[in-house]
């Protein structure tokens, strides 16, 4: 092996290394703010690559007795997960290539989509609670605030509506 042969391999591990970071170095780097307010924690992660076949298969599901409460959209189709849930589901699939795995293997052939997520929620409560709270918390301020602001315009409009009508009354002339 000559020198120019050693040098290429070893620009190109430098450069596989960055493309495709080692993941025990991606623990060391700063969660994101998405990952925070979605509760995606270290702690979650070891929780859900805990998961197995049998932690889904032999889950005590109570009955749908509370599907047909469940809010739908507007195609009339049961929606099962909140906004946050939603979130919360798709960053920690993308996270948690095991959590993938065992949603392919078990969904449709041994549980519903529906079923699936209702157990892991019920699995995770403990860690994830606060963090939906909060978001569930966020929500609300931020209808707070915009119904607030719509209030704070209807006022605006009225006492501007309220001066113009003085004030045309005051220009016409009086017979």
């Amino acid at each position: 092996m000559d020198l120019s042969s050693w040098f290429r391999r070893s620009l190109l591990r430098k450069s596989e290394k960055t493309k495709n970071p080692d993941p025990s170095e991606q623990t060391l780097l700063p969660r994101s703010e998405e990952e925070e307010q979605l509760g995606v924690t270290e702690e979650l992660i070891d929780h859900v690559k805990s998961f197995t076949l049998d932690t889904f298969k032999n889950f005590p599901l109570p009955d749908d007795e509370g599907a047909d409460n469940s809010p739908t959209t507007s195609s009339n189709t049961q929606k099962d997960l909140s906004e946050w849930q939603e979130k919360h589901a798709t960053l920690v699939l993308s996270k948690v290539k095991e959590l993938s795995h065992l949603r392919y293997k078990l969904c449709p052939g041994y549980l519903k989509e529906h079923q699936f997520w209702r157990i892991y929620f019920l699995l995770v409560k403990k860690q994830v609670a606060e963090y939906e709270l909060r978001a569930i918390q966020l929500a609300r301020l931020k209808e707070m605030a915009v119904e607030n602001e719509k209030s704070t315009n209807s006022i605006a409009y009225e006492v501007e509506m309220s001066e113009a009508k003085q004030g045309a009354s005051l220009a016409l002339p009086t017979p």
